[in-house]
């Protein structure tokens, strides 16, 4: 077990196809839980992308792990680079 502690919950509203994805992933992945793989896929996904926090005029609606969601697209200028 991790002596890491955890102080903040967050809670996230996924649609099927979304949880379908991250459960199929978690599972090649070989991940034990959802949490992890969520923590997984959030720290690749900001190390790759270099930036460390969005736009606060951005809605959670603005972002989404299916492709052919029409909101899915943001600008680069959107986000603040991590130094």
């Amino acid at each position: 077990m991790s002596s890491l502690t955890r102080g903040e919950r967050l809670q996230i509203m996924l649609t099927r196809k979304e949880l379908e994805a991250l459960d199929t992933w978690r599972f090649a992945a070989r991940m034990p839980s959802r949490a992890s793989a969520i923590r997984e896929l959030l720290k690749r996904g900001l190390a790759a992308e270099g930036f460390a926090t969005a736009d606060s005029n951005l809605k959670s609606g603005d972002f989404g792990v299916e492709v052919s969601e029409p909101k899915r697209v943001r600008a680069a200028s959107s986000f603040a680079k991590v130094k």
